[in-house]
């Protein structure tokens, strides 16, 4: 099982839709208001793993996230990877930090995703992520050091995320 998490409008399901785009059974509705994924929808990726879209916080956010969210990460012993989007325009929120304390109090394995690269200049891009590097380094035990800059639009960083997904669910021959 891996899992996505991370602000409303984040890109999440839009993430997840250009993930596995090339697993038919995986059919993910992505909706243009902001905070549209109510209930944690699960996806069976063939018979290799099970993916997590979790909903937003933040805005439109339901009432119970923290403890539905809460209770499924502290519980969920075959969880293999936590992927926390961030959206590289505006960053770290102070939202975030919600994501952030939860992985790392459950000792969760985590790693930050920088979503809509398409929409950020190359400096601003650049300025986010040396940003959110040295947080990492910093401020958490559980993240993975290495970020992924991602667009669902341009496909961009894809290819490599959906590598480090086969690698960390053992679907690498």
């Amino acid at each position: 099982i891996v899992c996505f998490i991370g602000r409303s409008n984040v890109g999440k399901s839009s993430l997840i839709k250009a993930l596995f785009s090339l697993a038919p059974e995986v059919e993910v509705r992505v909706s243009k208001k902001p905070g549209h994924t109510k209930k944690m929808n699960f996806f069976k990726v063939g018979k290799h793993f099970t993916v997590v879209d979790m909903p937003g916080y933040g805005y439109r956010a339901p009432e119970d996230f923290v403890d539905m969210v809460e209770t499924y990460l502290k519980e969920r012993r075959n969880l293999k990877r936590t992927f926390l989007l961030v959206d590289s325009v505006v960053g770290i929120q102070k939202t975030d930090n919600i994501a952030i304390e939860m992985c790392e109090e459950f000792a969760l394995p985590y790693v930050i995703v920088l979503t809509k690269i398409d929409k950020s200049s190359k400096g601003h891009l650049l300025k986010q992520v040396l940003q959110i590097q040295k947080f990492v380094n910093t401020k958490t035990q559980g993240c993975f050091p290495q970020l992924f800059p991602v667009s669902a639009v341009t496909f961009s960083g894809i290819h490599l995320l959906r590598c480090f997904i086969a690698s960390v669910t053992g679907n690498l021959d």
